[in-house]
Formats: C-alpha cells, sequence, structure tokens
C-alpha cells in the first residue's frame, strides 16, 4: 500500500491556494480563475479536485445543481507538511543544509536574514 503524501503536484497546489483564497467555491470558480492564467479544461479542474477530496484536502457539498467544495486544513498546516517532507527526503531531516543553499544562492535577502535573526533570538 503506497504512503499518504502531503506532497501536492504543482495543479493540485495551484488550484488548493484559489481554494483557500476563496474559501468556498465551486470547480466554475476554479476553472474561471485558472481560465484567467492560462487555457485548461474544465474536466481536468473537476477530476483535479475529485482527487483533492480522495487525497482529503477538500471536502465537499451539494448546494442546488453544484457542489461547493472547502478546505480541510489550513493553508500553512499543508504547506508545512509540504516543506518538512521536503527537508526529510532531499536533505535527510536537517533543514540547516536547505538554509545555507538560500543564503550561498542569495534567495534570502538581508532583510529577511535579519528577521530570521530576531526570530531564533525570541526562540531561546
Amino acid at each position: 500500500m503506497r504512503p499518504k503524501q502531503t506532497t501536492l503536484t504543482p495543479q493540485e497546489l495551484e488550484i488548493m491556494k484559489l481554494v483557500w483564497q476563496l474559501e468556498d467555491s465551486t470547480v466554475r470558480d476554479i476553472y474561471e480563475a485558472l481560465l484567467r492564467r492560462r487555457k485548461i479544461a474544465y474536466t481536468t479542474v473537476m477530476t483535479t479536485m475529485n482527487t483533492l477530496e480522495t487525497k482529503g484536502y477538500l471536502k465537499k457539498r451539494k448546494q442546488e445543481r453544484a457542489f461547493v467544495y472547502r478546505p480541510t486544513r489550513p493553508k500553512n498546516q499543508v504547506i508545512g507538511g509540504m516543506i518538512r517532507e521536503f527537508i526529510d527526503r532531499v536533505f535527510n531531516g536537517s533543514a540547516e543544509p536547505l538554509l545555507v543553499h538560500l543564503v550561498k544562492d542569495r534567495r534570502i535577502h538581508e532583510q529577511d536574514l535579519q528577521k530570521m535573526a530576531r526570530m531564533i533570538e525570541e526562540s531561546k
């Protein structure tokens, strides 16, 4: 049996971001929002949202003639799980190599480093 993964595919994450933003949404709502960004089939959105429901990220309820979807977990919880899974898989559970990479690659700006340093001091 395949273990449940917390990591979402890029398309699933894109849809989840919209669902978190809208809170209650139909397939049509998400389809129209995605269509403003890129071409996508309605059935693709419907299938992906059904998959997200099966995986436990969305729940749906019948409202008139459409299903209304709602996230089952907050965005920060899902993103946090994805980050932990990534760190476990790529860096054997240690976040330090990731931070070193981000600093050396200049992906973390000085202002953010100062904020992180304050957060570290406060957590001691």
